[in-house]
């Protein structure tokens, strides 16, 4: 939110926000087959837990904070990025971090994930499947009116603003000759708030003279499937976060819900078997793409992709890198016992 605030100081100052992250990520090139892709670290924002997750929780810290709330709560699968964002930065902030966790393919991924928010100690509470999981959020968030309920992935126009954010911080790094001005931004689609926050980002900072190039196609790549991952659900979460940079001081521009949809790819060529499956591409994804953690199930499915159109020699092509590269702490036997059972069953 800092580049927000250069840009934007009567916007910025009307989003309650926490700092989270070390701003900016690094952007670097990676020579593969003899051509280069730019890479954003995404991953480097913390080295407590870092990744995309950090720009949407500092607005959704920011507005618990603002509310008077003491608790924030998460909603995510076993293994979920999100969720172990959360839960490790949520002290940081003053808050009390509890997680709604359903079950998802067991990879070493998801039980990295899940093995470390055991260990936090968090209160974790386990529904048999995610078609569960909306009733017992809405019990919870009914029952504890001291506390905030953060749909899956932050994803609202509450957690877009922080991707929107982060285009104008992409805008000052290519401005001083870190990257050229890509054609294409590829990344992970799995909540789309990340994804929508960068389509708001690009068409703002394009209609108000920050970002002084083309507008860049955001190249989703589905790891959750439709309906989620909708083309036009993506793209109508991007306009209705433009809507709401307006109420809050920011610029009304003429972008329209047309104007956005032709800059939105969504990719669903690698989603393989589902949400949470590894593909051989995005395995083959992690070795190919040298100096970038990946997990099978989430980037290195966006990788898979990234090196596709590569290959076809679309370009110049940007790699949102959203997967942590924080190494992850386990559970202790003492920590394991007062877990939920099914959670350590599945842990094995």
């Amino acid at each position: 939110m800092r580049a927000l605030a250069r840009h934007l100081p009567e916007l910025a100052g009307n989003i309650p926000w926490v700092e989270l992250g070390d701003w900016p990520t690094p952007l670097t090139p990676v020579e593969v087959d003899g051509r280069p892709v730019w890479i954003k670290h995404e991953g480097d924002s913390h080295p407590l837990y870092g990744g995309n997750k950090l720009r949407t929780l500092e607005v959704w810290f920011g507005l618990a904070r603002d509310r008077g709330a003491k608790k924030i709560w998460t909603i995510g699968a076993y293994g979920s990025n999100h969720a172990i964002a959360t839960i490790l930065h949520a002290p940081r902030a003053g808050l009390e971090a509890h997680a709604i966790l359903f079950p998802q393919p067991s990879t070493d991924w998801a039980i990295e994930n899940c093995g470390a928010m055991i260990a936090t100690g968090a209160p974790l509470v386990r529904v048999r499947s995610v078609l569960e999981m909306p009733f017992v959020a809405m019990w919870i968030a009914r029952r504890e009116r001291d506390a905030i309920m953060m749909p899956p992935g932050g994803a609202n126009t509450i957690g877009t603003l922080g991707a929107l954010g982060a285009v104008f911080e992409l805008a000052e790094q290519i401005e001083a000759g870190a990257a050229p001005p890509p054609t294409r931004i590829v990344l992970a689609i799995g909540s789309t708030c990340t994804t929508a926050g960068l389509l708001a980002g690009f068409s703002l900072a394009h209609a108000i003279g920050v970002w002084r190039w083309p507008i860049p196609y955001v190249h989703g790549v589905r790891v959750t499937p439709w309906p989620v991952t909708s083309h036009l659900r993506i793209a109508n979460l991007a306009y209705r976060t433009l809507l709401r940079v307006a109420t809050l001081g920011g610029p009304r521009t003429k972008i329209g819900l047309r104007d956005l949809l032709p800059r939105l790819i969504v990719d669903g060529r690698e989603l393989g078997d589902g949400y949470g499956k590894p593909t051989p591409q995005s395995e083959a994804a992690i070795t190919a793409l040298p100096g970038v953690r990946l997990d099978g199930v989430y980037s290195a499915k966006a990788a898979a992709a990234l090196l596709r159109l590569h290959r076809e020699g679309v370009g110049p092509l940007m790699f949102w890198a959203t997967k942590s590269t924080a190494t992850l702490t386990a559970p202790s036997l003492d920590q394991l016992r007062g877990a939920p059972r099914a959670l350590v069953d599945w842990l094995r």
